[in-house]
């Protein structure tokens, strides 16, 4: 009977092992062709992350920091005054501008006067010519009498030569005043040519002042956009130069995820396919986007220094496609999402 017991106890031994193994076997294919299946129907990365804008804050002239009117990861408006550099230089600079405007301006004024001055010369000398005229028609007509009487002996050579002598006179006088009348119409001219040049002056001082005006407004330094202001790299008192990045802010309510999609993932990729998202600070609370676009080139063609392949020193790497997903909706914890943020990204390709 033992025998018996031992031999039923070895053959169910030899069954359980076939039996085990079938179903290792099993779970192990229906593991595969679900895996299989998964993956013809879905495309998936781990390097992806977080994104937003992030506008740099930069100044447009330099000066000493006065004030600082944000605090760290303060959320700031576009168009909110962040930082004001000490505006006294400017200031003296918009005075200079606007006093040789004014100066310009006083000149072409002056030049006005001068040419109505000159014009009403002209009126003046027109009048003379026409008096010189008629006291040489008179003085003319006196001589031709006392020529005559002179011929006649009825006066004497002493009274013959005074009168020609105030008849030449006149001649000369008209002379003249003739002379005098293109004189005056060219300085007429000369000072309507000055007064254009001075007026041409003024756009240029006007435009000085608008300069200075605007330098100084960019004393007052704003958000461009609306935000978290971070990355503050100033203390009052500093000196700041023109084109210097003072802070960063991060428009944290248009965040967006950019995953890095191997090449060979890109074949079944299209835009507006749904996309599920994990991120890893919140496992438990996925969110859904969809595909919104593709980068223009792949991720290693923006770096620093770009592979060149026609170097000689060829090895192939599988290069990444960056793909912005657009978040469907806010998720609950939005405010805690930060642009950097690592997610595991899921497309339905279909």
């Amino acid at each position: 009977m033992s025998n018996k017991k031992q031999q039923k106890k070895y053959k169910g031994k030899k069954i359980i092992f076939p039996v085990i193994l079938a179903a290792v076997l099993v779970l192990a294919v229906v593991f595969t062709l679900k895996e299989y299946f998964y993956f013809q129907a879905h495309e998936v990365t781990d390097n992806a992350q977080v994104d937003a804008d992030i506008s740099p804050v930069i100044s447009r002239v330099s000066g000493y920091v006065k004030e600082i009117r944000f605090a760290d990861n303060q959320e700031v408006k576009a168009g909110d005054t962040l930082v004001i550099l000490d505006d006294r230089d400017f200031k003296i600079k918009l005075q200079q501008a606007q006093a040789a405007l004014a100066s310009a301006r006083q000149s072409v004024t002056v030049s006005r006067y001068a040419i109505q001055e000159a014009e009403s010369n002209i009126a003046t000398a027109q009048a003379n010519v026409k008096a010189a005229k008629v006291k040489v028609w008179k003085t003319t007509e006196d001589f031709n009498r006392y020529k005559n009487l002179y011929d006649d002996h009825a006066i004497t050579k002493a009274q013959y030569d005074a009168v020609k002598a105030e008849k030449e006179s006149a001649e000369a006088a008209l002379l003249v005043a003739q002379t005098q009348v293109p004189v005056i119409h060219k300085k007429v001219s000369t000072n309507e040519q000055e007064a254009m040049a001075t007026a041409s002056n003024i756009a240029g001082r006007q435009s000085d002042v608008d300069f200075a005006r605007l330098q100084l407004s960019y004393t007052a330094i704003i958000a461009p956009a609306d935000g978290i202001a971070s990355k503050r790299n100033i203390q009052l008192g500093q000196l700041v130069q023109a084109g210097q990045s003072l802070l960063a802010v991060v428009n944290d309510k248009g965040l967006y995820i950019t995953a890095n999609f191997k090449e060979t993932q890109m074949e079944h990729l299209k835009i507006g396919e749904k996309v599920d998202i994990t991120v890893d600070a919140y496992p438990d609370s996925p969110v859904h986007g969809s595909v919104e676009s593709f980068a223009g080139a792949t991720g290693a063609k923006f770096s620093l220094l770009p592979p060149d392949n026609a170097t000689g020193n060829f090895v192939k790497v599988v290069q990444r496609v960056p793909v912005r997903i657009k978040l469907d909706s806010s998720p609950a914890f939005n405010t805690a999402l930060r642009p950097g943020m690592s997610v595991k990204v899921i497309v339905h390709t279909k």
